[in-house]
């Protein structure tokens, strides 16, 4: 029998993203971009296409998954249902133990596939450090993400999303780092799936460092994801690093980006982030895939939050059309 208060706190959570979002009714299919050579989605193309795609990063309602609001398998057509958003980016450890069961994988599958939802990639944590000065706890690390690997191609996604911790100083992380993406990557590319690295603290959130990794991999299906808030290196490796800088810096190898937001101003502006600036470099780049909205603020709720980035970048794309047109 469903637990009575688990549905009310499911309708609560649904009428005020609803509401947020001033949404009720989405249709059931929409159109979806192909996938380039590399795995990852082409531009959509045809007179009026967008700039960029926008999608949603499961992170933004980390807080409601936790709280039971909603489970992985619902947040897709939420998703869809609330904002209008077709595509999402899945977070591993909200489906670390349910995923172990094919039939789980495959159920997620034919829900989006029947919502006409494009599953994006996996974010991938807790999987062990792919930069490990331990050769067999690096080893580990490479053969723990498999199956992330193998469940992203089940779903249909172009990437997992990993991490590149290590220790020790700049060449001897660079170099270990090198070693288990690399790895990974050439396991990946075996399904077709892209390996892509997020800025995310320590020395990974040094744009140059970061891209030293990629040419030291020097492959194809290996990439970034670049993270316009991820770029505190920690008091050891130097504070903040500068976030244009890094982002300018990361974009030559990105197959994903993701469009951190935490506050916003009376005008609906990231308080900290200039988002036009930063989104300008992205289409500087040549990049046109998916954009995805990851807030992590406290002053709006989950809900509105995801509503305030989406606006923001729905106007970034708007004024920006005439310049890249």
């Amino acid at each position: 029998m469903t637990d009575p208060k688990r549905i009310d706190r499911r309708t609560f959570m649904k009428t005020g993203a609803l509401g947020a979002a001033g949404l009720s009714f989405f249709p059931a299919a929409c159109a979806q971009p192909e996938s380039g050579a590399d795995g990852a989605p082409a531009p959509m193309a045809g007179a009026g296409a967008p700039l960029f795609e926008i999608s949603l990063a499961q992170w933004s309602l980390h807080k409601a998954l936790r709280a039971e609001e909603m489970t992985n398998l619902e947040f897709p057509v939420f998703t869809k249902q609330a904002w209008g958003i077709s595509a999402v980016e899945y977070v591993n450890s909200f489906m670390r133990e349910e995923s172990r069961d094919p039939r789980y994988v495959e159920e997620l599958r034919m829900i989006t596939e029947g919502e006409g939802i494009t599953n994006v990639l996996i974010m991938c944590d807790g999987e062990g450090r792919l930069g490990d000065p331990d050769d067999a706890a690096r080893t580990q690390a490479v053969e723990n993400h498999y199956r992330w690997v193998e469940i992203a191609r089940e779903l249909g996604c172009h990437s997992i999303r990993v991490n590149a911790a290590s220790e020790g100083d700049w060449n001897t992380q660079r170099d270990l780092a090198a070693d288990g993406l690399g790895r990974l990557t050439e396991f990946g590319a075996q399904a077709d799936i892209n390996v892509i690295v997020e800025n995310h603290g320590g020395i990974s959130s040094n744009g140059a460092w970061l891209a030293e990794v990629m040419r030291t991999v020097n492959h194809p299906r290996c990439g970034t994801l670049p993270d316009f808030g991820n770029f505190n290196m920690g008091e050891a490796n130097g504070g903040w690093y500068d976030i244009y800088q890094g982002v300018e810096e990361l974009m030559p190898f990105a197959k994903a980006v993701s469009a951190k937001s935490h506050n916003f101003d009376a005008d609906g502006n990231e308080r900290d982030k200039d988002y036009m600036r930063l989104m300008r470099i992205v289409l500087d780049a040549g990049y046109r895939g998916y954009v995805g909205i990851e807030y992590e603020g406290n002053e709006l709720s989950e809900s509105e939050g995801i509503s305030a980035t989406l606006d923001l970048l729905k106007r970034c794309r708007e004024e920006l059309a005439s310049e890249y047109s």
